[in-house]
């Protein structure tokens, strides 16, 4: 689905990796991992799922602290496909976790619709209505 991001989320900056992230994980916080999509996959129907990430851009955390300073990172406003999940976190694997199938469908069903999407990948891990949620925003670009 197309969502419309009106407000960026800010995000603490942390030097950690998606692993260490999600075994500290509180239902306070939320997580965000920033990816670069390999350009090579990122415009293909069918991307070969091992080559589909690019580098780890950033990741961050947000528990409620004060988040606007020179370690904050974003999820900058703007219009996004967009795709959740209810999650269990103790099930991830770090080699291959549940969201990448999910951004995986996600560039098939933009692309199929003709979005034209950018190269950076978004996931973000929170708590809400009792649950464990991940979601998975790319960049729709319109020229």
């Amino acid at each position: 689905m197309l969502l419309y991001l009106r407000a960026p989320l800010f995000f603490k900056r942390t030097g950690l990796k998606e692993k260490d992230l999600l075994k500290n994980f509180q239902k306070n916080d939320e997580i965000i991992l920033c990816y670069n999509v390999n350009p090579n996959e990122s415009k293909k129907i069918e991307p070969v799922t091992e080559q589909f990430l690019g580098s780890l851009v950033f990741t961050g955390v947000n528990n409620g602290q004060e988040t606007l300073n020179t370690d904050a990172v974003s999820l900058p406003k703007g219009e996004y496909l967009f795709v959740q999940q209810r999650s269990a976190l103790a099930s991830e694997d770090i080699n291959h976790p549940e969201w990448l199938e999910m951004a995986i469908e996600q560039q098939k069903d933009g692309l199929w619709e003709r979005n034209k999407l950018g190269g950076t990948l978004y996931i973000r891990y929170l708590y809400e209505d009792e649950a464990y949620v991940v979601q998975v925003f790319r960049t729709v670009i319109y020229e």
